[in-house]
Formats: structure tokens, C-alpha cells, sequence
């Protein structure tokens, strides 16, 4: 018979790190001159506006992406590289850190769970020691880009389908398993856990975690407390 998994959910933007990535990459792109000062203030609008809960996020991711088709896969993947160890590798909170590291402690399978791309999402797993990630991935083309995304994206409810397809296959079970995130969009995620962890809330989220007497984590400090855990 196999053994049940239990796995540790965690958001990237504002969770793991301090800041939206994308605003950061949008700064990164423009200083290497392949995005306009109109196309950075256009990312920092609609992730102002993502973080209120307001606005279509596939909108804007659509239109994001059409901007970088054509463009080889390996130079995303090349940039992507670049850009998280210049920008967001050195941002990991540091009440992330303990956490990550009881997880491991009790076997439980670490899986970063982001609206981010997957490039982003494996270097991240690879330097902060997660396990596995699911991301929003990209058809190509002869190794190119089609300037479209997978649907459904990783975002709100799309995170639980892929959530669930991918814990179907690994053996995890969701009701025993936790996720962390700071954002009311990702309610139906949280619902989905036995384990719903809010940290530094947005507004929105820090009312509904009050109200259902959910854990409230700060991370921006060292020494944070550590959730209690059940062995894997």
C-alpha cells in the first residue's frame, strides 16, 4: 500500500519574497533595453492592481506574453537565470528560511506553487531547496515562443486544478498538506488545504484569515513562529 505524501504549498511574490517579481522584472528587462518605460509602468499598474484584487490578471499576462513571441526560448531561460540571481535570489524573507527547513525536517515535500513563470520557479527550487514547482509554462515552437501561456493559468482557481492534477499523480494528500501564501486570490487554494498558512496578509486576506481564525505568519524577521507540523 502506499504511503500517503504530504507536501508544503508556498506563493512566491510577497511570500518568499519581500516584493512582486514581475514589477522587478520589468525594471530588469528595461535596463537591458528589450521593454519600453511605458511597458514597465503598464507591469507596475496591473501588479498594483493584483494586489488589491482588482483587474484581469490573464489580461495582462496575455499581453505580456505576446510581446515576447518569437523570441528564443533558451534567451528567456538565459534572462530568467540572470535575473533571479541579481534580483530575487538574494530577497528569500528570512522567516522563509525556518520554515522551509522544518518542512524538510518532517518530510514533507516542498512545492512552490506561483503565477510566476517556470523558468523563474526552477531557479528558485533549485537554490532555496524545494522540491518541485508549479508554474505557468509556455508553448513553443521550433524552440521559440508562441507569445501564449497554458491554460488554465497558475492563478486563483487555476492553481488549485494544478494543484490537484499534481497531487493526484504524486500520491499527496491535500487535506493534510499546507500552503502559504499572502493573497486573497489565492482563496481557493487555501480552502482546498488542511493547512491554510496566511503570511503578511494584503488587507483583503488578513480579514477573512481574522475571521476564520487561520495562522497570521510575518516572515520579514529571522525568528519567526514555526507552525506546528505533522510527520510525513
Amino acid at each position: 500500500m502506499n504511503q500517503v505524501k504530504t507536501a508544503a504549498f508556498f506563493d512566491l511574490d510577497r511570500t518568499l519574497i519581500d516584493v512582486n517579481s514581475a514589477i522587478l522584472y520589468a525594471r530588469f528587462e528595461r535596463r537591458h533595453g528589450r521593454i519600453s518605460s511605458r511597458q514597465v509602468l503598464s507591469t507596475i499598474g496591473h501588479s498594483l492592481l493584483y494586489h488589491l484584487n482588482i483587474g484581469s490578471i490573464e489580461k495582462a499576462y496575455a499581453r505580456a506574453m505576446k510581446h515576447f513571441a518569437g523570441a528564443l526560448e533558451s534567451d528567456i531561460a538565459r534572462w530568467a537565470k540572470d535575473f533571479f540571481e541579481e534580483e530575487v535570489g538574494p530577497r528569500l524573507q528570512p522567516g522563509a528560511v525556518a520554515v522551509l527547513q522544518e518542512h524538510k525536517r518532517a518530510g514533507h515535500i516542498l512545492v512552490m506553487l506561483t503565477s510566476s513563470s517556470c523558468y523563474q520557479a526552477d531557479y528558485a527550487c533549485k537554490a532555496w531547496g524545494l522540491d518541485h514547482w508549479i508554474a505557468n509554462r509556455f508553448p513553443t515552437e521550433s524552440g521559440r515562443l508562441l507569445g501564449t501561456y497554458h491554460k488554465p493559468l497558475v492563478y486563483a482557481a487555476g492553481k488549485v486544478v494544478h494543484a490537484k492534477a499534481w497531487a493526484q499523480e504524486m500520491g499527496v494528500d491535500l487535506s493534510r498538506s499546507y500552503f502559504y501564501t499572502d493573497s486573497y486570490s489565492d482563496l481557493p487554494m487555501l480552502q482546498v488545504v488542511g493547512h491554510p498558512m496566511v503570511v503578511n496578509p494584503d488587507p483583503k486576506l488578513r480579514a477573512y484569515a481574522l475571521k476564520s481564525k487561520w495562522e497570521l505568519l510575518d516572515w520579514r524577521q529571522p525568528k519567526v513562529a514555526v507552525p506546528r507540523m505533522q510527520e510525513a
